[in-house]
């Protein structure tokens, strides 16, 4: 995995300052200037997104497409969204070195831990507002994910990917 976390970032890093320097041309110098000064949280909203996404359409697929029950469909896409969003999290936002397999297990298993949390967060709002409240299920789905988004960053960053002090 560390092979491929290492291409992965090694290609974020590359589009983001090539969009960079786009912006610069275009006279977005001052947002750019933004960007930089708070590049992880930045960082962290794009993969938020992207996490969101992948989340969502995975939900739709399942829910809408398979014909999976709401809260199978919802689990399922919490597991490859949660994958998806470790290793993002370790190679692009948090540039994450752990170098022993304690301490690596010790992130596997806080990441995980935090996010089943926010999955009992998110299943329990998905399960009142849509099966006990009957609102639309894909509308639930993204206020749930912005709510869950913002918890998953508290916990990235003060206790799973925190910066060790040397």
């Amino acid at each position: 995995m560390e092979g491929m976390g290492l291409i992965l970032k090694k290609i974020f890093d590359f589009i983001e300052e090539f969009f960079l320097k786009i912006m610069r041309k275009i006279g977005l110098g001052k947002l750019v200037d933004f960007y930089e000064q708070h590049r992880e949280g930045m960082r962290y909203l794009i993969f938020g997104v992207l996490t969101t996404l992948v989340n969502i359409v995975t939900y739709y697929l399942c829910f809408y497409i398979a014909k999976i029950d709401n809260g199978i469909s919802n689990v399922i896409a919490w597991i490859v969204s949660a994958t998806f969003a470790y290793i993002t999290n370790k190679f692009c936002v948090f540039d994450s070195k752990v170098n022993t397999k304690k301490a690596l297990l010790y992130e596997i298993v806080s990441f995980y831990g935090c996010r089943l949390l926010t999955l009992a967060i998110d299943e329990g709002l998905m399960i009142l507002t849509v099966d006990k409240l009957k609102l639309n299920a894909l509308l639930m789905k993204i206020v749930v994910n912005v709510i869950v988004i913002i918890l998953n960053f508290i916990f990235s960053k003060i206790i799973i990917f925190k910066k060790k002090d040397k």
